[in-house]
């Protein structure tokens, strides 16, 4: 089942709630010549793991405890040497562009075939993006027509923001809290922040408040 000799001693973190998912993971890349330094559970514990033991991968689930896209941001932003990959049963478009957006090099389908799981995190180190052909389509047509996108070009400050920035910033002009937001677009919390750190160097401004000032002259 092996890969090949340049997969020895590849160090990855295993980020997943569900522990048999981990356990399987762990099973899979070790036959495969990769050593798992650390297992999570939740989005601050692999963040806490990427930190420690700052691994080549970081293989994260999405919809873990803490939210695995925040994490994701977190991790690239921190340590950008550590190639992040979903690992999730998720193929909603919003998951994927959100974890694409938050760093992540790679994106794949849990029910994929385990013996293909090494060469897709081999390929990432490579420089390789890791999608499944399913979904490869879907993120050219995104690239390609953008949809969904609205030029904002207030006070001489050109940007495209994306459906999910526009959607986030206008429940907050609204009145609605980080955590409301949250709960409303069912993320979390990071996840919004995300999102809005985005729009804040996108608009190049330092506060929410500027922002929510400049799309009201919009």
């Amino acid at each position: 089942m092996g890969v090949s000799a340049e997969s020895e001693m590849r160090t990855v973190v295993v980020a997943d709630d569900h522990a048999p998912t981990r356990t399987g993971v762990r099973v899979s890349l070790e036959a495969q010549g990769f050593r798992v330094v650390a297992e999570a559970a939740s989005a601050s514990a692999a963040v806490a793991a990427a930190r420690e033991h700052q691994p080549e991968i970081c293989l994260l689930d999405i919809h873990m405890p803490g939210n695995g896209i925040a994490a994701a941001a977190e991790i690239a932003r921190e340590l950008p040497s550590v190639a992040v990959v979903m690992l999730t049963f998720s193929r909603e478009d919003a998951d994927l562009f959100d974890a694409l957006r938050a760093g992540a090099r790679g994106y794949l389908i849990k029910d994929m075939d385990p013996d293909r799981l090494g060469p897709a995190l081999l390929g990432v180190l490579a420089g390789e993006a890791a999608l499944p052909r399913s979904l490869v389509g879907r993120v050219l047509d995104e690239f390609r027509t953008r949809p969904g996108r609205r030029l904002f070009s207030a006070a001489r400050r050109p940007a495209e923001l994306t459906r999910r920035e526009w959607e986030i910033m206008e429940l907050l002009r609204s009145g609605l809290s980080t955590e409301e937001v949250a709960a409303r677009l069912f993320v979390s919390p990071g996840t919004v922040r995300v999102h809005i750190s985005s729009v804040l160097k996108k608009l190049q401004v330092k506060s929410r408040a500027e922002a929510l000032k400049l799309l009201e002259q919009s």
